[in-house]
């Protein structure tokens, strides 16, 4: 069976990029960082395809080694090994170390540290730690997302699975036609700002700790913290793209104007030379807008791009208004999501594609015009009947054991079938009470 060993970095870096074994849930029996190094490993492995029967770490002479051995084809695992190497190198990842030490020297980081943030027992105080892309995909990711910072629960659960915005992506990715064995090809993002904390009272007003700013002056910047362009040159760059593409994997940069706009903020500052202006010469970042830019001047590709909502967004802000045209109407949510799940999924199929043009084709089916403008109306009824689905899913949650949708796709779409008026969500005796 094949196997490899390799170094992964030197232990004073690795062990500020990866979370202290104490801060994970006791459940998953992590006794020191050769333990959380596995774990991540583990699942970034299985986010790749590859069936690695063992994955174990050393700690030899400051330096962390990893040992994998299982099943891959086509040198996957020299592949793997060399991107996994990459990524923790100083020229990508250790880039955040040096925002966190002038975050510290600054005197701004975790500045309600000992003080709780919310009300939500299990977060308890505030907490951050450097949380850098981990156990995502590191070679086989086929779209890209921009997104703000990971919260403090998925640290705790060593996963992002399990997170309600990723178990809501995956159901509008599927709905858009990605297979459910490629999903995860689909959910490989880079944070602007990379701290884990808190996961509702860092980004929610009043409690804004992260925003544009500190991504800005932190993780952007001379080139030994340019941590957020290093991080997106690498992962849209995956070491299987053709040597000739056109473009870098496509884009997806997520913040909704309701809710958790950093992403596309960032954006803002960082491409307004070179971003569409309105006629005040404004720069925009606006939902369903695409386009494509390099990530540098001298990058070798254009990277495809799409702003979307963040993936929670519907379930949060959603309800049933007047106005189906415009958030936080629940059908303009899910038309919009939908939308942008498609425009990365029509990339796998043709990586040369126009982003103009994915665009045009993602809302012609899920609004029946080119623009994405107006109340959706997919010419197909299938789609009818998806949209109304979700949304039904997106307005009635049960809070415990665990928050989550009372109904499952097929209960919900029974609804919409049965329904007075049919694939309307917001109508009859479907329609939710008021939020």
């Amino acid at each position: 069976m094949p196997s490899i060993e390799y170094p992964l970095g030197v232990a004073k870096y690795l062990e500020q990029l990866f979370p202290p074994a104490e801060y994970a849930d006791k459940s998953l029996n992590f006794k020191n960082y050769e333990d959380v190094i596995s774990h991540y490993t583990k699942n970034s492995l299985a986010a790749d395809g590859i069936n690695a029967s063992t994955v174990s770490v050393r700690l030899t002479e400051d330096h962390y080694y990893v040992y994998i051995e299982g099943e891959a084809e086509n040198g996957q695992l020299e592949k793997f090994s060399e991107r996994h190497i990459q990524v923790f190198s100083e020229n990508y990842a250790q880039k955040a170390i040096k925002g966190m030490e002038l975050l510290k020297e600054m005197g701004v980081w975790n500045p309600i540290e000992g003080f709780p943030v919310n009300r939500n027992p299990a977060d308890g105080e505030s907490k951050w730690n450097l949380f850098p892309p981990l156990g995502l995909n590191i070679i086989g990711q086929k779209g890209m997302l921009l997104m703000h910072y990971p919260p403090w629960a998925v640290l705790q659960a060593g996963t992002f699975d399990n997170a309600m915005t990723m178990q809501r992506w995956s159901r509008i990715l599927n709905h858009a036609g990605v297979d459910e064995k490629d999903l995860g090809r689909y959910k490989t993002f880079i944070d602007v700002n990379p701290i884990a904390a808190p996961g509702s009272g860092e980004s929610e007003y009043p409690n804004d700790y992260f925003p544009i700013m500190m991504a800005s002056g932190f993780f952007d910047g001379p080139s030994d913290r340019d941590y957020i362009r290093s991080m997106l040159e690498l992962f849209l760059a995956p070491p299987d793209l053709p040597e000739d593409s056109k473009y870098t994997l496509p884009l997806l940069i997520c913040g909704s104007p309701l809710y958790d706009p950093q992403a596309p903020g960032w954006l803002k500052v960082a491409y307004k030379d070179i971003l569409p202006k309105d006629e005040n010469g404004i720069p925009q970042v606006n939902v369903l807008q695409a386009g494509k830019f390099k990530i540098r001047p001298d990058s070798k590709r254009e990277t495809p791009y799409m702003i979307g909502n963040h993936m929670i967004a519907a379930s949060v802000t959603g309800m049933c208004t007047n106005d189906a045209s415009r958030i936080p109407d629940i059908r303009q949510y899910e038309a919009q999501d939908l939308v942008a799940a498609t425009f990365l999924k029509l990339y796998a199929d043709d990586p040369n594609l126009d982003p103009y043009t994915a665009k045009e084709q993602a809302c012609m089916r899920w609004y029946g015009n080119k623009y994405g403008e107006g109340a959706p109306q997919p010419k197909n009824e299938n789609d009818q009947a998806t949209i109304c689905a979700l949304a039904q899913m997106d307005l009635f949650f049960e809070p415990s054991p665990k928050p989550h949708p009372k109904y499952t796709f097929e209960e919900a779409l029974k609804r919409c079938q049965e329904a007075k008026q049919k694939n309307n969500p917001c109508g009859g005796t479907i329609k939710p009470p008021n939020r």
